[in-house]
């Protein structure tokens, strides 16, 4: 499996044209296109109209989208390189623009390389024994498993103690299998939301207006490590980054974004729950 066929990306006739069927399951709890799935869109057809793997890409979102809706991906190769490949792709459902995704794409041969974050010292994933608990399981956090490291119970924070800005979640999504691609990562990057009511010490979060992301080596791993930092929370919005690790340290891509702050209408929906009462669940 790839981001593409979790996405269910649908080709045509033209490798530059391609079609989104919107489903539940793409969507966040406001019944709206989770962010970070129209951004794996776009650069899953970049990476599938250039023959080549993404470096960097960034995406402005414009308005939404729901279940149901039909979103149509037209690709744009605006330089094509012997190396590096620059692109757009834009998603519309029908006469209404989505969301831009810019991107660069390409790979060098280079007899030096490093990284140069190290991931924080945490627990394994596994000995994380509790979960954010999901009611909304036909939702794309339904499908992203997530177990706090270093994070507070939401129904604990009623606005009168802030948190340090940072928070530390491991992610996974058990349907997937195989290395976590480019799409892949830039769905788990937008969960960047989870920080920002832990940063101002309220039971909410945030709907992205923005994503970038850089990609740095992809290695097998079942879990990501989200090490979130809100950097700054001001007039209603919120500016932040997410270094994502594999299990084994490596640093496997750094995302930015901006969001609209919003409070959660059912924070009880999002309260901690122990691991093993959800596997008795299920």
């Amino acid at each position: 499996m790839n981001g593409h066929t979790f996405l269910g990306l649908e080709s045509t006739a033209s490798p530059l044209h391609w079609l989104l069927t919107v489903k539940p399951g793409h969507c966040s709890g406001r019944s709206s296109l989770f962010g970070g799935v129209g951004i794996a869109a776009g650069v899953a057809a970049l990476e599938a109209a250039s023959g080549r793997n993404c470096i960097w890409t960034t995406g402005q979102f414009l308005t939404f989208a729901g279940p149901g809706d039909v979103i149509e991906i037209d690709v744009e190769l605006s330089v094509v390189g012997n190396q590096v490949t620059q692109g757009q792709a834009v998603l519309r459902v029908g006469d209404r623009k989505i969301l831009v995704v810019s991107a660069a794409l390409g790979d060098r041969a280079f007899p030096h390389s490093g990284q140069f974050a190290a991931m924080p010292e945490v627990l394994p994933a596994r000995q994380a024994r509790q979960r954010i608990r999901l009611d909304q399981d036909e939702s794309l956090s339904g499908r992203v498993e997530q177990r706090p490291v270093k994070f507070r119970p939401w129904e604990t924070l009623d606005g009168t103690n802030p948190g340090d800005g940072n928070t530390l979640v491991w992610v996974r999504v058990p349907e997937y299998r195989g290395v976590l691609d480019a799409a892949m990562l830039s769905i788990l990057g937008d969960f960047m939301f989870l920080g920002t009511g832990q940063a101002l010490g309220i039971a909410g979060g945030g709907s992205s207006l923005d994503n970038t992301m850089r990609f740095g080596r992809l290695v097998p791993t079942e879990w990501v490590l989200l090490d979130i930092q809100i950097h700054v929370a001001e007039r209603g919005f919120a500016h932040g980054s997410v270094n994502m690790y594999a299990e084994d340290g490596t640093l496997l891509a750094v995302a930015g974004q901006s969001c609209v702050l919003r409070f959660w209408e059912n924070p009880k929906d999002r309260s901690l729950e122990p691991v093993e009462q959800q596997e008795n669940q299920s």
